[in-house]
């Protein structure tokens, strides 16, 4: 990102001495996970670097040009005996005659963090190995011939030819869920070869070659053209991930209200999904309420004005509740029923109504909440989706995930959206955000000292190569099942194919450092690879350009994931 280097290019004129300031106008993308990163380091670094002054997310108006984006203003300074600074936000903006946007700015002083907000620093949080392997976005395909209607999949053979139903599958993405569904279908032929796909299914592959081929080969990465038959991007580890599952749970990567829901294994989900690898409805519950609502708008990124969902911050770094914060299995049966009873009450409301869509849900219950007025076409899906039913299952949801934090106390704070408790509110989200903060530190220092929480450690074990730990599962009277070995590998190191693309390459190697919990030197790197070639030669400068983008750093031990 030329952006980011030149931040990192100004920073550095400070830290040498060479000015006192540096100050940059860039896209609000700046605070997102892998930029921010940029901004981490030097605020890490002897001399330390402080962020003097920060607008997080400003509109820009172009006039002329027409443009219309939303910008980060940043001023870095040398750490002064405080390091505070003063952080703007807008609090509300209109357009005036002149084409110009008028801004109502809110300012605070404080400690202003990478993410370029004060208060907890969620910036700071790390990834759980709780969480580890249980995320992935859905599949990119790459080409639109992959997807057909019900009429063309059945004229491919969906229903008359053995196996084909393994192949042709339910597809959603992030418009599907929060909007009107496309009711489609996608040709997924992840496992097969072109020429089994050929001598299987051989009008599905005429159909392929003819409306995907074309449109690969004109791709500039290699392994797309070489592979036009497969999805770009299929994601090897989605499938296991979701192996022995009957659902599993979805959210929209990017949307303005964010919701979980369940999705059955057949439904092979679009890479505008953060798929979540766990069946248990009491994880829809807590990932539902205000708690983690709270944690993905402050850890993850935006596109323009809309919250993305960032399964590195978002999700591997949070931590779920357990028996030591207050869940006891009356909450956790409590939570599992309310999170069923959400589910299901979207689900058949949508079927309903054709008009009635998870976006126009959550418009008018955040009006409820608020006391605003409700216009007629608001009141026609009040009736429709029985909204008024949906706030009193997500207020039941938040109070029970609360208890099971033990925070039970901010309940009341975090239930009133009406404007004139809006500093109470914000109040008690900051508590919130400083006590789960807490809390991931917490864990992580129980994983450092050999138990990890897993959440689903069957298979989460079993991905590590037999990695022996202390397992909590959350339940107040589970047993811990105690380690006999120190928490470490005990299986042979599984190995996979060399890509053959330099991003393919990169990307692998990052995959391998973010699963692997210990240090891992060239050799260990090297032993998990198999091609031909001089193709090691490559590693340290793929470790290098890992570092140089904030995904790796090195120690004495060797490379670890950033």
């Amino acid at each position: 990102d030329f952006v980011m280097f030149w931040w990192h290019h100004a920073a550095a004129q400070v830290a040498a001495g060479h000015t006192r300031r540096m100050g940059l106008i860039t896209t609000n993308s700046l605070r997102q996970t892998f930029n921010r990163r940029v901004i981490e380091r030097h605020m890490a670094a002897k001399p330390p670097l402080s962020l003097a002054f920060a607008i997080p997310d400003h509109p820009w108006v172009d006039s002329a040009q027409g443009a219309a984006v939303r910008i980060a203003m940043t001023v870095g300074a040398r750490m002064g005996d405080s390091g505070v600074g003063r952080l703007l936000t807008v609090q509300g903006e209109h357009s005036t005659l002149s084409g110009e946007v008028a801004v109502q700015l809110d300012e605070r002083s404080g400690l202003i963090h990478a993410n370029l907000r004060t208060g907890a620093n969620v910036a700071a949080v790390v990834a759980l190995r709780a969480n580890a392997g249980l995320s992935s976005p859905g599949v990119k395909l790459h080409g639109a011939g992959f997807i057909v209607t019900r009429a063309e999949a059945a004229s491919l053979g969906l229903g008359s030819v053995r196996g084909l139903e393994q192949h042709i599958r339910e597809y959603r993405n992030g418009r599907d869920l929060t909007s009107t569904g496309r009711d489609v279908l996608v040709i997924d032929l992840f496992g097969l070869t072109a020429d089994e796909t050929r001598k299987r299914f051989p009008a599905v592959y005429q159909w392929v070659l003819e409306r995907v081929r074309p449109e690969r080969e004109q791709n500039n990465r290699a392994t797309y053209r070489e592979q036009w038959w497969t999805f770009g991007e299929p994601r090897s580890e989605l499938r296991p991930m979701l192996m022995q599952l009957e659902r599993y749970i979805a959210t929209p990567v990017t949307a303005k209200h964010r919701t979980f829901q369940l999705l059955d294994l057949g439904v092979l989900a679009d890479d505008a999904l953060m798929c979540i690898g766990l069946a248990d409805a009491l994880a829809l519950g807590v990932l539902s309420s205000k708690v983690h609502g709270a944690w993905a708008a402050h850890t993850g990124s935006t596109l323009e004005d809309r919250p993305r969902y960032i399964k590195s911050a978002c999700f591997e770094s949070y931590p779920f509740p357990s028996h030591d914060t207050g869940l006891t299995p009356a909450l956790t049966g409590r939570i599992r029923q309310l999170a069923e009873q959400l589910d299901a009450h979207r689900k058949a409301r949508q079927a309903a109504h054709e008009a009635v869509t998870l976006t126009g849900m959550y418009n008018v219950l955040d009006k409820l909440r608020s006391g605003e007025a409700l216009t007629a076409k608001d009141k026609l899906i009040h009736e429709q989706a029985l909204v008024s039913v949906l706030r009193t299952l997500h207020d039941d949801l938040d109070a029970a995930v609360l208890d099971a934090y033990g925070w039970g106390d901010l309940r009341v704070a975090l239930a009133d959206h009406t404007p004139a408790a809006a500093e109470a509110r914000a109040a008690a989200v900051e508590a919130l955000l400083e006590r789960l903060v807490a809390l991931n530190a917490k864990r992580a220092a129980e994983e450092a000292a050999g138990t990890v929480r897993w959440l689903r450690p069957e298979f989460q074990l079993r991905q590590r190569g037999g990695e022996q730990a202390s397992i909590e599962t959350g339940e107040e009277e589970a047993e811990a099942v105690s380690a006999t070995a120190p928490v470490a590998a005990v299986a042979a190191v599984a190995k996979r194919p060399w890509p053959a693309g330099l991003p393919e390459q990169i990307k692998a190697v990052a995959d391998v450092l973010t699963q692997t919990p210990s240090a891992q030197g060239l050799a260990d790197l090297e032993a998990r690879f198999t091609a031909r070639g001089r193709w090691r030669e490559r590693l340290p400068v793929i470790l290098d350009t890992l570092e140089a983008l904030g995904r790796a750093r090195r120690d004495d031990a060797g490379w670890r994931a950033a």
